[in-house]
C-alpha cells in the first residue's frame, strides 16, 4: 500500500527516513530514479541513511512503475521518493493507484520561484502541477509529517 509519494531532491535524509517513515508507519522506501540506480556511491549513501527495520529498494523509473502496477509492492507500507516533479508525473502517468504527491524539497536556481520555505518551482514544473491537479491528483507541500498541508493549487494562483 502506497503511504506517500514524495518529491525531494535529496531523496533519503532525516525528514524522510525518520519523520515520514514513522509518521505514516512505512516499512519500505522505494527510491525511483534513473540516475541513482546507476550510481554506486549514492546507493551506498542511501543504504546507510535508511532506518533500521525499513527495507530500501532502488529502481529505475520503468521498473518502479512495473513493480507498483504488478502488485508486488502491495505487501509493504510504502514511501516512494523521487527527485523531481517530472519524475512524480511519470509515476502518476504510469500508476493509476497514485492519487497524491507531497512536495518536500526542490532545488533553488536562478530560474525558479520560491513557493514555500523548501520548495522552488520552474515554470514547466508549475504547468505539470496544474495539470496533475486538474486530473484530480492531490498535490501538497509539507516538509514534515506533522506540518500543516499547503495545497499546491493555492500557491500557483
Amino acid at each position: 500500500m502506497i503511504k506517500l509519494v514524495r518529491v525531494d531532491h535529496r531523496l533519503l535524509h532525516g525528514q524522510v527516513a525518520f519523520s515520514w517513515t514513522n509518521g505514516v508507519g512505512a516499512n519500505c522506501i522505494l527510491v525511483a530514479s534513473d540516475t541513482v540506480v546507476h550510481d554506486d556511491v549514492w546507493k551506498t549513501t542511501l543504504k546507510l541513511g535508511k532506518p533500521s527495520g525499513v527495507k530500501l529498494v532502488i529502481k529505475n523509473m520503468a521498473d518502479s512503475i512495473a513493480a507498483i502496477n504488478s502488485g508486488v509492492t502491495d505487501k509493504y507500507k510504502l514511501i516512494i521518493v523521487v527527485q523531481t516533479i517530472k519524475e512524480a508525473k511519470q509515476l502518476v502517468d504510469g500508476c493509476p493507484s497514485i492519487t497524491s504527491i507531497n512536495l518536500g524539497n526542490t532545488k533553488e536556481s536562478k530560474t525558479t520561484t520560491q513557493v514555500s520555505k523548501q520548495v522552488f518551482l520552474e515554470e514547466e514544473e508549475k504547468a505539470i502541477l496544474k495539470d496533475l491537479i486538474k486530473r484530480g491528483i492531490e498535490c501538497e507541500i509539507r516538509a514534515l509529517v506533522d506540518d500543516n498541508k499547503l495545497n499546491v493549487a493555492h500557491v500557483l494562483k
